[in-house]
């Protein structure tokens, strides 16, 4: 199991302390001939494969296409909204698809880039820890948001990642910053023990929506979204 450089700190302060409870219980086990010992020990090992899982990064086959957006986290798709850009970040007058994704503590929780791109804006607001599935988490709690541009053809769109922490995820960690190039399917950030993540697509005539709600996705491999010249700013129903 690769584990992501994002929770350092954690899986390696959490398997520091955990080494020292093993070393105790194995010793009390084997001194005292005593079941609590070894029971001490496993107990510490089976707590730091629970943690250090929060923290893995699997590989994932990006798909190749210039034309596809592939999903920033994994999760279940649970909306699919119309905004204004402009609060967003976004161009003035310009209208934006939302997708939400709802991550559970099971899920990977890296984030990764939904397509090649320059991030030309970052923005963090401060704000409440509600649980991630409660209506008013997306506009009240703390957020990372990334606005940049990707190309697709000789077509510049606009296109941002927000993260946003919940009820057990309180820690935001957005290495991307004005100017970094992020790649397809690369990870750049993550959110601590789950929340719940969104991407901002500019609504054009080119854009078909490729996911409905309820469907699950993995970060870097499920297509979101497709820029074609035929196609229809839709969504599967």
């Amino acid at each position: 199991m690769t584990l992501t450089r994002y929770g350092i700190r954690e899986w390696g302060g959490g398997g520091i302390i955990a080494l020292l409870i093993i070393s105790a219980g194995v010793a009390i086990g084997m001194k005292c001939q005593s079941a609590i010992g070894w029971s001490i020990a496993v107990a510490a090992g089976f707590a730091w494969l629970c943690l250090a899982a929060f923290f893995r990064s699997p590989q994932r086959k990006i798909p190749a296409d210039d034309s596809s957006i592939v999903s920033p986290a994994d999760g279940v798709v649970a909306d699919i909204r119309i905004l204004d850009g402009e609060e967003w970040g976004f161009p003035e007058g310009s209208e934006i698809l939302r997708i939400g994704i709802f991550l559970s503590v099971l899920d990977v929780h890296l984030n990764r880039a939904p397509t090649d791109m320059t991030v030309k804006a970052k923005r963090y607001k401060p704000g409440k820890y509600l649980d991630a599935r409660h209506p008013d988490a997306t506009c009240e709690n703390e957020s990372m948001l990334i606005v940049g541009e990707a190309e697709f053809g000789k077509m510049r769109l606009p296109i941002g990642v927000r993260q946003i922490s919940g009820a057990i995820a309180r820690r935001i960690v957005c290495r991307a910053e004005p100017g970094t190039e992020l790649r397809k399917g690369r990870p750049y950030g993550m959110i601590k023990f789950g929340s719940r993540t969104e991407l901002y697509l500019t609504r054009n005539e080119y854009l078909t929506i490729t996911v409905k709600v309820g469907e699950k996705v993995y970060a870097g491999t499920s297509v979101m979204a497709k820029i074609e010249k035929q196609g229809a700013v839709s969504c599967r129903s």
